[in-house]
């Protein structure tokens, strides 16, 4: 878990990203590109994707003014994003298997 606080027109906001985050997190964007290969599909999955925004909202503070709530969710999905590279990037570094390699004369 780790905590980032950013600014939405003018309003300092505070999240912690969770596992719980991260996963609605995801699903957001999984919706969204769903929405974005099948606009059709749109008012399908409109209540799920206000939903999960929702959630997200929820944990963050102070609570969301919904002016902001766009911003917001953009800020949360880049501290998401920023936060699964530098996992991946703490694991590559800890990941360095050790090849034997074989001469054959």
């Amino acid at each position: 878990m780790s905590s980032k606080e950013f600014d939405v027109n003018g309003t300092d906001y505070r999240i912690v990203i969770t596992d719980q985050v991260v996963g609605h997190v995801n699903n957001l964007k999984n919706l969204y590109n769903s929405t974005y290969e099948d606009p059709e599909s749109f008012e399908d999955v409109s209540a799920e994707i206000s939903n999960t925004i929702n959630e997200i909202a929820a944990t963050v503070e102070p609570e969301v003014e919904d002016s902001d709530l766009d911003g917001l969710i953009q800020e949360v999905i880049k501290a998401v994003d920023t936060k699964a590279e530098e996992i991946e990037k703490e694991l590559e570094g800890k990941e360095t298997p050790k090849k034997k390699s074989k001469s054959k004369k």
